[in-house]
């Protein structure tokens, strides 16, 4: 082993190549890490050709059902002449397959009472489907 002991006048010229391992080694624990996760693959089920989709779903019916301020019940634009006719509406409609779809339109004058006996009624004859349509107008 030598060592340099420097003289007055020489300078000393050798890269520390130290700090430029140091980064080399980051680099290379970094791509060792993230390769595992770049080797993986995604599976995707593809369609199979020899069998086709299926057809999309039929769109259900849809069933208007307005109240009105006065407490009048109109079903497709026909006015109901009391609850029971609208229990025979909805018993008639139950068992169709798809289930129709109740798109109630409550006047904002109309009773909570009127209101409150048709989504009765429609609940004792199994209507599953069932939304309240343009709840715009209830805001003040």
């Amino acid at each position: 082993m030598s060592m340099s002991v420097g003289s007055a006048g020489s300078t000393f010229c050798d890269i520390n190549t130290t700090p430029l391992i140091d980064v080399m080694l980051v680099l290379l624990v970094t791509l060792i890490v993230t390769l595992p996760i770049m080797t993986h693959a995604v599976k995707l089920d593809m369609p199979n050709v020899s069998t086709p989709p299926p057809p999309p779903p039929t769109p259900p019916e849809v069933i208007d059902l307005e109240i009105d301020f006065d407490g009048t019940v109109v079903w497709n634009g026909t006015p109901v002449s009391g609850l029971q006719q609208l229990e025979g509406y909805f018993h008639a409609e139950r068992d169709k397959e798809p289930q129709p779809e109740i798109h109630l339109r409550p006047d904002r004058r109309a009773k909570y009472e009127i209101v409150a006996k048709v989504l009765a009624a429609a609940q004792r004859n199994h209507m599953k489907k069932m939304g309240f349509v343009n709840v715009a107008e209830f805001r003040d």
